[in-house]
């Protein structure tokens, strides 16, 4: 049996490390606005043990019209815990966050391997593909909240 909760910043950093950053220092789990009283981070797990994290921050693109949007980002699912359904469960409790809090759309950076996995929960891609540092190509992926 999985929950989902809220959690602080640092605990996602056991996923991100191996699932986003592997071989990279810890510090490269840091992201700038992490700890903003407007971010928020979910845990999924399986008793004590978190399988996948995802985190909410509010945030603008401008390639969107609308006024209140929010950003995903670490979405991430431990290898031994993928193809599971957790990544969607931690996309759906992230809708239901943003939902909530009054949120008009929803975007995120994603990986070339993601995007299939957020076209079939109805996220369409905006603009150009562009890489992102040394972490390969990425396409701003969105939909209304």
């Amino acid at each position: 049996m999985y929950s989902i909760k809220q959690i602080p910043s640092k605990e996602t950093f056991a996923v991100r490390l191996p699932v986003l950053r592997p071989g990279k220092p810890i510090e490269s789990c840091i992201f700038e606005g992490d700890d903003l009283p407007s971010t928020v981070h979910f845990g999924i797990f399986e008793g004590e043990k978190i399988a996948g994290i995802v985190s909410v921050f509010e945030a603008a693109t401008p390639l969107l019209p609308q006024q209140k949007q929010f950003q995903l980002r670490g979405m991430a699912v431990l290898d031994s815990y993928q193809k599971k359904g957790l990544g969607e469960k931690l996309v759906k409790a992230a809708e239901e966050y943003i939902k909530t809090a009054g949120g008009e759309a929803i975007w995120f950076n994603a990986r070339e391997i993601a995007v299939g996995f957020y076209d079939k929960m109805g996220y369409k891609i905006i603009g150009n593909p562009f890489t992102l540092g040394d972490i390969g190509i990425h396409h701003v992926m969105y939909r209304e909240a």
